[in-house]
């Protein structure tokens, strides 16, 4: 099955240089037809991260590389503004890396996946790399159905990735993308909906997993709060898409972001939410391993990436 560059835009695919199959983009480490990764990455595959009695693994799925991010983020500030900004923070303005970067969760017997990646290819490459197999997968947890976080839920021959699994979404994003008659969302999720638990704001996937209402990037998306013992994480899909263009200017507007004045009152409610409980947060698209820590700054928020807390 192919898609369009159009499809992908109508789809409002998350973001370009997550997508190297939709769009052209420079891959820094892509995929192939099949979705493997071709190249060496320059990143590890997975990193592990320990909750309590929880245990959390993000999974490098695929990166690449895009130019003109100012045609993605900050589609509201003029050039000089969007230039200033980056060259403050020691980044190109005329590209950016985006990384795709499901979770994997071991909650007691539960083994959950957040988001499955592009394709099926890359997120299986990860979680072999680091011991996994698609059969440990219990739950399969979709932050929301754009493309790269729904294009792993099937092979290329249309069958499971994860054979052993239950689903679980946001009632309102599925019902809305139920109403688009969208291609990609008939061929990927329409399979799964009799296996699929619905969930809402505050609803428990297993315990002490919980989802959390972060509409805005699409109509229902969800993000989900991990706590164990007085470890906490939130696992925030595409609450924020950039370490920088987002969280320093969570006002900022996101191309591909379905309502964008409902996208940025989210990003700065969440965000401060997380400075204030100096929570975790593991961010689908931030800099690998994806993990971190939010501080309030100014009338935005720094990214502080983890390093050894988690030991």
């Amino acid at each position: 099955m192919k898609f369009s560059r159009r499809h992908a835009l109508l789809a409002g695919a998350a973001l370009p240089f997550a997508a190297p199959v939709l769009i052209r983009a420079r891959p820094a480490f892509a995929q192939d037809d099949h979705g493997a990764a071709s190249g060496t990455p320059p990143f590890p595959l997975h990193q592990v991260f320990n909750l309590g009695d929880m245990q959390a693994i993000t999974l490098l799925a695929g990166a690449g590389q895009q130019e003109n991010p100012h045609e993605i983020f900050g589609l509201n500030v003029d050039d000089a503004t969007f230039q200033q900004v980056s060259e403050e923070n020691f980044i190109p303005a005329d590209r950016t890396v985006g990384f795709m970067q499901p979770t994997f969760l071991t909650a007691g017997d539960a083994r959950l996946i957040f988001d499955t990646g592009m394709m099926a290819g890359g997120t299986l490459a990860a979680m072999q790399d680091a011991g996994l197999a698609p059969e440990d997968v219990t739950h399969v947890v979709l932050t929301h159905m754009h493309p790269d976080h729904i294009g792993g839920l099937t092979d290329d021959t249309g069958a499971p990735t994860f054979p052993n699994a239950a689903y679980v979404a946001g009632r309102v994003e599925f019902d809305a993308w139920a109403a688009m008659n969208d291609e990609m969302f008939e061929a990927k999720v329409r399979p799964f909906e009799d296996k699929m638990t619905f969930v809402a704001e505050g609803d428990e996937v297993v315990p002490g997993i919980t989802a959390m209402e972060t509409f805005g990037h699409t109509p229902g998306h969800m993000s989900f709060r991990v706590e164990s013992g007085d470890r906490r994480m939130l696992i925030a899909g595409d609450l924020v898409n950039h370490y920088v263009w987002s969280m320093q200017h969570p006002d900022w507007e996101v191309l591909y972001d379905n309502d964008k004045a409902m996208a940025a009152a989210t990003r700065s409610r969440v965000l401060g939410m997380l400075a204030e409980e100096r929570m975790a947060m593991q961010g689908y698209h931030m800099p690998a391993p994806g993990v971190g820590f939010v501080e309030a700054r100014d009338a935005g928020f720094r990214w502080v990436p983890a390093t050894y807390q988690f030991m």
